[in-house]
């Protein structure tokens, strides 16, 4: 899949959905970030914004970035509507030639899961490396098929979370892994089912 077909893969998937009106976040990041004071935050991902919006409401700035245009310009719209504007700034990149600019205390990225050629570890050693001292970068992976999930391959395989910091192979002297464990939960999906699924969960913390 080229740069484009890629795009209009995700703006496809976003465009057939109907525009959210108050997303919900997910439970991974209100479990663990709610006790983090707020800061700059990166959402790497951000999809229909209920990270965003939940974040900016707890006070973070928050630069909200997704490759889909229409998920963009929707959570623009959706952070003006709901009052927020001045605290997510949303904007578009593919993660493969572009990495959104600045420093950050907290990136997140929530199921960054893709059937199009992404060199996530590249992505995710990006993302330790925009840290700020003393930030964290949040990386929760789906660790089952979700009944509702675009990827129904039944040969799918989600590698742990200590392979996923294995493979951003970064320095313990300034990079710390705190957490990475794989807890389930009840989810919901877009069409109201639920099911039991479980979360790779990875969260680093950067020291130095």
């Amino acid at each position: 899949m080229n740069g484009t077909e890629t795009v209009m893969f995700w703006d496809g998937v976003y465009a057939a959905r109907p525009a959210a009106t108050d997303p919900q976040p997910n439970a991974r990041l209100t479990e663990m970030v709610a006790s983090l004071p707020p800061g700059d935050v990166l959402d790497l991902g951000c999809g229909a914004g209920g990270d965003a919006l939940w974040l900016a409401r707890q006070g973070w700035h928050v630069t909200a970035a997704d490759i889909s245009a229409v998920a963009v310009e929707r959570l623009a719209a959706l952070t003006r509507a709901h009052g927020l504007g001045d605290r997510v700034t949303a904007v578009r990149h593919d993660l493969r030639g572009s990495f959104p600019y600045g420093e950050f205390d907290l990136i997140c990225a929530h199921y960054l899961h893709t059937p199009f050629d992404l060199d996530r570890v590249a992505v995710l050693r990006s993302a330790a490396h925009a840290l700020r001292r003393d930030g964290r970068l949040l990386v929760v992976d789906h660790g089952s098929t979700a009944p509702w999930s675009w990827n129904q391959d039944p040969d799918v395989r989600y590698p742990s979370p200590r392979e996923v910091a294995a493979g951003i192979d970064l320095d313990p002297a300034t990079w710390t892994v705190e957490r990475a464990n794989t807890p389930r939960r009840i989810a919901t999906g877009p069409d109201g089912r639920t099911a039991e699924v479980t979360d790779h969960v990875l969260l680093i913390h950067r020291t130095a």
